[in-house]
């Protein structure tokens, strides 16, 4: 899937930390906030061609209303944290998916970042 997005515009991918070899049991993509789209724009066209999307639960946190009433410090800016609320989504991946699979999820998405950057309107 990486490969196969690292041209569509708008989209900023995951990458391993060096020496590592994470099991990804998501793919996480955030939409970067100059998109012609939005993360919910693109969700929902994921679900309307049968790609389940979801939240990802991380970011900043204090956003979160568990944390309503709670007592927590916060040591510095947490701009990247409000992009990982606001702008991130995960697709679950695992070995069962097939080339096929993969293929649409990733036409899908490029075709949804194509045709929305070519119309240039960002609804929300």
């Amino acid at each position: 899937m990486h490969d196969g997005l690292a041209d569509v515009p708008g989209l900023m991918l995951p990458e391993a930390t060096p020496n590592s070899d994470p099991s990804w049991f998501g793919f996480v993509i955030t939409v970067r906030p100059d998109a012609a789209y939005t993360r919910r724009e693109l969700c929902d066209f994921l679900e309307s061609r049968k790609i389940a999307t979801r939240r990802f639960f991380g970011g900043n946190l204090t956003r979160h209303p568990a944390y309503d009433g709670q007592n927590f410090r916060i040591a510095s800016d947490l701009t990247n944290s409000d992009i990982v609320t606001s702008d991130t989504f995960w697709i679950g991946v695992y070995p069962g998916l097939t080339e096929e699979m993969i293929d649409y999820m990733v036409s899908s998405i490029a075709e949804f970042a194509q045709r929305s950057s070519l119309s240039g309107v960002k609804a929300g």
